[in-house]
């Protein structure tokens, strides 16, 4: 039985699909075909090749029923030759040869036709013969769908195909699990430097506009902080909470309770770093739990994490133990409530989300926006087609009049931005914009200049709208008939497309995904959600080649409203840096590079001078030529977009001989502090001793100088031993690290690249980092092995099997590390000994041990802290560069 015998694809492979295409049997080995490739680049095509290679009946599911169109589209348009003679579906109830249907259609079959029943499901679709699902636009999976996708997962012989622009990375790790589970590993991800490279996608650059919370917005900020202050000051002096947490079982009762402080090690930290913070003096057996010495315990400071730590459990998670002490921890949480810490049965003392809301919706935004139109509008004349995208529609500012002050615009959203620039308009004689050209366009309301609503019947054969004049203004709302609801979207666009609008103002939710104008040139994504998914499709939006302008250049813009008082810049800026390591982009000026994250933009250091920031970004943003040189020429530098994991340290020290200090080969520097301090010392040992010499002769006077060095440099050379054997060298190090990982995943056969092709490449950067990534792998094995090095490296939670590295010398100095064995080699005692056979190949003195019995549980508590109290904390991040 052949039934996609007659489907054959019409037209040539992109290099990249071509690629993909090349290691299909190889990719379908476990049952899973998994892609990852941005907006524009042919998944959907690619998706049928795939149906069409493994030839089975298949359900395709999409998001929205627009998608689950196209594809049938795509299918007659690039694969099908004459008359259709493929069986095709759209009724989930009665499937055929291809059934193309809807995450929710599926839902609600599950739910209502059959009772939620997995069995139900699964026997459906066996009887209709399904072997193969595509799940299209898979980040979109929502928490109720995963019941029926994992039903049909158990169909015999069923092969699974996800396709998607961006996996939910930053979702929580419950929801990430449960996508790689069902979605299995990636297999390929289809780079946007490649689709740039093959002009599928324009050459575009991302530029930010900053601006300061205003007064009111600053002493709010302010005032909150001062709250938090004062809140854990008053904790602090608080007798009766000192009492209670005296009183508390893991501290009164510490032996008796020692299984429940290994399953819950952070509370018991909590307690004792809350007393050593109060000066209280800590018995060394309860210190002795943490599996270090007093004599070698340095506790961290207690900060806001460290205060969430120890109250999360007792006022929320085991409030009902407490009973007795009810009175006080209301009172304690009645504080905590009064300052908005308290919300949603979590404590949140750090206020990202409350100082975010704040920050997000700053009037000052809307001035941002109104200068980005002035220098568009300014540079591209008519030929600038712009796209606003915000969340919220809020009409409540659509009775906003001319007369009316403009400080009554205080939130951000369609309308607020709409009426802010026509506002702007009128008054800013600079703003070259003509205002027929502003428009807007959501589900439920569409505003035009009454000057096109002519050009916009001549869109439809019929009355398809009515009209209403919005007050005090010369713009119309646009109210579509039943009928006409379908094809206003695509009659706007078209005069969007055609320059009867200039600026189209949106919200995320229509013309954030799906929606297609390959005219625009200019974005400004004036949203506040900064997740991977929707920064990713917006930007989709702009980047998106333009037939009729082979010669297009994309300007995206972020807003952003800084916290000075934040030395990161504040939750807003927390969240830009979020939403820019979901793409990647070039190198805003100097080294020509391309890579993901906001570090190619190099504004963290300099974020107090916003001023100088916005005139670097406008006039960079006034020569667009320059991006698509700029891209040219960084795509000329590589090949491939390479996954790596990127080290640096986390000091809280300002000192920069110290950051320089730690960053770079610790001996080194040891080794030339030391001597820059005998050159400096050993003139004043000699003047001092010189008395000595004349006195006593020549060998007390060498005695005397001798014994003075060593007093001197002990403690130097005693704490550059100890940073030597904590952390070697860096570089070294993680080559070992990547070396036994990779030996492992071979011997495993996650790997089957054979090793002589292979290659584990180290590069140190200017500012001290370090970055680790596999060449000559296939791009899932590059991937799982990227994945799988951060497991060893990231911080101790909760593996099955740690790894302990600490020698003789190692253990007089107080100096041990520890290491998680990947989760992939932790499900086995086998398989976690073929880990640690490959590890000791680069690593003596080192123990390997098994996390879930009484012993292992206390040396995860002590690794942990061991973290804790370290000042120079290891961070790993994964990124994308291009070489």
């Amino acid at each position: 039985m052949n039934p996609l015998s007659s489907l054959h694809f019409k037209y040539n492979w992109r290099a990249y699909q071509q690629r993909f295409l090349d290691d299909f049997p190889l990719h379908l080995e476990d049952g899973h075909l998994h892609l990852v490739a941005p907006p524009g680049s042919g998944k959907t095509v690619l998706g049928l090749e795939m149906v069409r290679r493994i030839n089975k009946k298949t359900l395709i599911l999409a998001p929205t029923l627009t998608i689950r169109n196209q594809w049938n589209e795509r299918m007659q348009q690039c694969f099908v030759k004459g008359e259709n003679s493929i069986s095709i579906s759209f009724d989930i109830k009665n499937p055929a040869t291809i059934t193309f249907s809807t995450y929710q259609s599926l839902h609600s079959f599950f739910k209502k036709d059959l009772d939620g029943s997995h069995e139900k499901i699964e026997n459906h679709f066996k009887k209709s013969g399904i072997e193969c699902i595509v799940l299209d636009e898979a980040h979109h999976l929502k928490n109720e769908w995963w019941k029926p996708l994992f039903a049909l997962k158990k169909l015999p012989d069923c092969i699974l195909i996800s396709l998607t622009a961006t996996p939910p990375y930053d979702s929580d790790l419950s929801e990430i699990a449960n996508y790689f589970q069902l979605c299995g590993p990636i297999d390929m991800e289809i780079s946007l430097p490649e689709l740039v490279k093959a002009e599928n996608l324009c050459p575009h650059q991302d530029y930010i506009y900053f601006s300061e919370p205003e007064q009111e917005q600053i002493r709010y900020i302010i005032k909150y902080r001062e709250q938090l202050v004062s809140f854990v000051s008053n904790l602090k002096s608080n007798m009766q909470f000192q009492d209670f947490i005296l009183r508390h079982p893991y501290y009164r009762n510490t032996e008796d309770s020692l299984e429940e402080i290994y399953e819950n090690p952070s509370l018991y930290s909590a307690i004792l770093i809350f007393l050593n913070s109060i000066d209280f003096v800590i018995p060394s057996e309860k210190i002795e739990i943490l599996g270090v010495k007093s004599k070698n315990i340095s506790f961290p400071s207690l900060n806001y994490e460290w205060v969430e730590a120890l109250l999360q459990p007792i006022l929320i998670v085991n409030r009902t133990e407490f009973i007795e002490d009810e009175a006080l921890l209301d009172t304690i949480e009645k504080d905590l409530r009064k300052i908005g810490a308290f919300e949603n049965k979590r404590i949140n003392l750090v206020g990202e989300n409350r100082l975010y809301r704040t920050l997000s919706q700053s009037p000052t935004k809307l001035k941002s926006i109104a200068e980005i139109v002035k220098v568009e509008a300014s540079n591209l004349k008519e030929n600038l087609r712009m796209v606003i995208l915000t969340d919220y529609i809020r009409k409540e500012f659509l009775d906003f009049k001319y007369g009316d002050s403009i400080s009554e615009i205080n939130k951000l959203g369609v309308v607020p931005i709409f009426q802010f620039l026509r506002h702007t308009i009128k008054r800013d004689s600079e703003l070259s914009f003509q205002k027929s050209k502003l428009a807007v366009l959501t589900g439920s309301l569409i505003i035009i200049h009454n000057s096109i609503v002519q050009k916009l019947k001549d869109k439809f054969l019929s009355d398809a709208f009515s009209q209403e004049i919005l007050w005090d203004s010369e713009y119309v709302l646009i109210k579509p008939t039943e009928s006409g609801k379908m094809e206003m979207v695509g009659a706007i666009t078209q005069l969007f497309e055609q320059g009867n609008i200039e600026v189209l103002i949106g919200t995320k939710s229509l013309l954030g995904e799906g929606w297609d104008a390959p005219a625009i040139n200019t974005l400004i994504m004036a949203s506040f959600v900064g997740s991977f998914v929707t920064s990713n499709q917006m930007r989709g939006r702009a980047i998106r080649i333009n037939p009729k302008n082979p010669e297009k250049i994309a300007n995206i813009w972020h807003i952003a409203c800084i916290d000075k008082t934040s030395e990161m810049g504040g939750a807003d800026i927390e969240m830009l840096i979020r939403r820019f390591n979901a793409f990647c982009g070039i190198s805003l000026e100097g080294d020509l590079f391309i890579e993901n994250g906001i570090d190619r933009l190099e504004i963290v250091p300099k974020l107090p001078k916003i001023e100088e920031l916005n005139e670097k970004m406008v006039s960079l943003a006034k020569n667009r030529k320059q991006s698509k040189v700029r891209w040219n020429a960084a795509i000329g530098n590589g090949k491939v977009l390479i996954r790596e994991l990127k080290l640096n340290f986390n000091r809280e020290s300002k000192a920069k001989k110290t950051r320089k200090f730690y960053y770079r080969d610790l001996v080194k520097y040891s080794s030339i502090e030391l001597f820059s301090l005998l050159l400096l010392s050993l003139p004043q040992l000699v003047i001092n001793n010189i008395v000595t010499l004349f006195s006593k002769g020549l060998v007390y006077f060498f005695y005397a100088i001798m014994s003075g060095i060593f007093v001197l440099f002990l403690p130097k050379t005693i704490s550059a031993l100890k940073l030597y054997l904590k952390y070697g060298r860096r570089h070294k190090q993680l080559y070992k690290f990547a070396q036994s990982l990779k030996g492992a995943m071979l011997e495993k056969g996650i790997i089957k690249t054979p090793s002589c092709e292979l290659n584990i490449i180290i590069e140190e950067s200017n500012d001290g980092g370090i970055a680790c990534f596999l060449t000559g792998a296939s791009v899932k094995e590059s991937l799982l092995f990227v994945d799988y090095l951060e497991e060893i490296l990231a911080p101790i939670e909760n593996p099955r099997y740690l790894i302990t590295k600490s020698g003789w010398l190692r253990k007089k100095v107080g100096v041990s590390n520890y290491y998680s064995v990947p989760k992939v080699f932790g499900e086995r005692k086998t398989d976690a000994e073929i880990f640690f056979g490959h590890w000791q190949k680069f690593h003596s003195n080192s123990h390997l041990s098994f996390t879930r019995n009484k012993e292992g549980r206390k040396l995860l508590l002590k690794a942990r802290f061991h973290y804790f109290q370290t000042e120079e904390k290891l961070i790993s991040k994964k990124g994308l560069i291009w070489k």
